[in-house]
């Protein structure tokens, strides 16, 4: 899920598999335009992710702020493949000699896609990039498209994790969420993945429309009942440009939320389950690689309508982000180039990016993360480090920086501590 909102894709690793590439192979209108000198100095470049991003859904729903698109009657397979690949090899010259560590299919609803059109896209992603063997390849998928046989396929073309979108098993709460299935839909879902991959998550949500904290109860037990690997668990939120956002549904208090929330972390706790991210909730092995790279600001390739990319070189940090419209993105990607912005994150903005992603984390991020990441030393923010630790929303010491239970109950407030003003720029 790469919204932003998205390692050896073991993501505690603090370094690439293999030595950075030989700076001589690159193109030169790479080497000319990334490579030169800048302010930066990173002595390693992060581990590197692939997002591939599918627009089309069957329905958009009224909470949902991704670049999905409803499809009108059919979208064009083979037009998007060939695009994809046009981007991905418009791309190659950015991650010259770089391994994939972790890929991440999401949308939309990648699950739309037919068995022969993801197997593909698993074969042209084989072809061009060097991926690592132990490799995590995730793949989004909607209750409501779930077909036995499909899936099958899916897992046999390389897929070997799931991200389920359940949301809720309740009905009622799934038609007001604008989704395609119903509870029944959900757990059939679920056990269609369980006969083919042996790790998948669920996402649930809380907070919904009309939910009562029992019905929050039920939905967590209920997933609970199939032992998920990992869980992840979103408090609905009322996004922007939204039909929400224009149309607000009357949902529970802060009151309410909060003891849904308190409920969840003593359910999920109680079975064994560790939160290791502010939603995220996983069995001991089965944490999320490709999302922990992004919150350990990894690097991340995304290809497809809409998708972003966060590149390190050794003087810059690069953010990129493709057309969205998808006949706008397949367009550019078959005449070469889907970028539409291209930017260098400047060197102020680091720590705020930096510490947006980390402090996700709860158990924090080692101290030498941060140069190592941001190619800034860490006594950079340490005027940042020391508000932090004062209003008592962050604990450090020399090996680590980790928010506090008060730190994680107001994110955003430690967060917003490490964002610049303009006279500190």
């Amino acid at each position: 899920m790469i919204p932003i909102k998205p390692v050896s894709i073991h993501a505690n690793a603090t370094s690439p598999s293999k030595p950075s590439p030989d700076l001589s192979t690159i193109p030169q209108d790479v080497a000319g335009k990334f490579l030169a000198p800048g302010k930066l100095n990173l002595t390693v470049l992060p581990p590197l992710a692939l997002y591939v991003h599918f627009p089309w859904c069957v329905r958009k729903c009224p909470y949902c702020d991704f670049n999905s698109h409803e499809v009108k009657g059919s979208f064009d397979e083979d037009a998007y493949l060939r695009a994809l690949r046009a981007d991905l090899e418009s791309a190659l010259p950015m991650i010259w000699g770089r391994k994939i560590y972790s890929i991440f299919i999401g949308g939309g609803t990648p699950s739309l896609m037919s068995a022969a059109g993801l197997d593909r896209l698993m074969s042209d992603l084989r072809t061009l990039l060097p991926i690592d063997g132990a490799a995590e390849i995730t793949m989004e998928a909607n209750p409501g498209t779930f077909e036995m046989e499909k899936f099958r396929s899916y897992r046999q073309s390389g897929i070997n994790r799931l991200s389920i979108g359940i949301q809720s098993f309740h009905s009622e709460h799934l038609a007001a969420l604008g989704r395609i299935h119903n509870g029944d839909e959900a757990r059939r879902a679920i056990e269609i993945a369980q006969t083919h991959f042996d790790n998948f998550n669920l996402d649930l949500m809380f907070a919904l429309p009309g939910q009562s904290l029992a019905q929050v109860k039920t939905d967590v037990e209920t997933a609970l009942s199939f032992a998920p690997p990992h869980l992840s668990l979103y408090h609905l939120t009322l996004e922007p440009n939204t039909y929400f956002a224009k149309f607000p549904p009357a949902i529970p208090d802060d009151d309410l939320s909060a003891e849904m929330q308190d409920l969840i972390h003593e359910k999920m706790a109680g079975e064994g389950y560790r939160n290791y991210e502010v939603s995220a909730y996983a069995r001991q092995g089965h944490e999320s690689r490709h999302n922990q790279n992004y919150w350990n600001f990894g690097d991340y390739l995304g290809i497809g309508a809409g998708a972003h990319s966060k590149l390190s070189f050794p003087h810059r940090i690069v953010r990129q982000a493709r057309y969205k419209q998808p006949r706008a993105f397949m367009d550019a990607a078959l005449a070469g180039n889907a970028v539409q912005e291209s930017n260098e994150i400047a060197a102020h903005d680091l720590p705020f990016e930096f510490m947006l992603n980390a402090l996700r984390l709860n158990q924090g991020f080692p101290v030498n993360l941060f140069q190592e990441r941001t190619g800034l030393l860490i006594n950079s923010i340490e005027k940042e480090l020391s508000e932090a630790e004062r209003k008592g929303l962050l604990t450090r010491d020399h090996q680590t920086i980790a928010p506090t239970e008060r730190g994680r109950m107001f994110l955003n407030d430690l967060q917003q501590i490490f964002l610049r003003d303009e006279e500190e720029k």
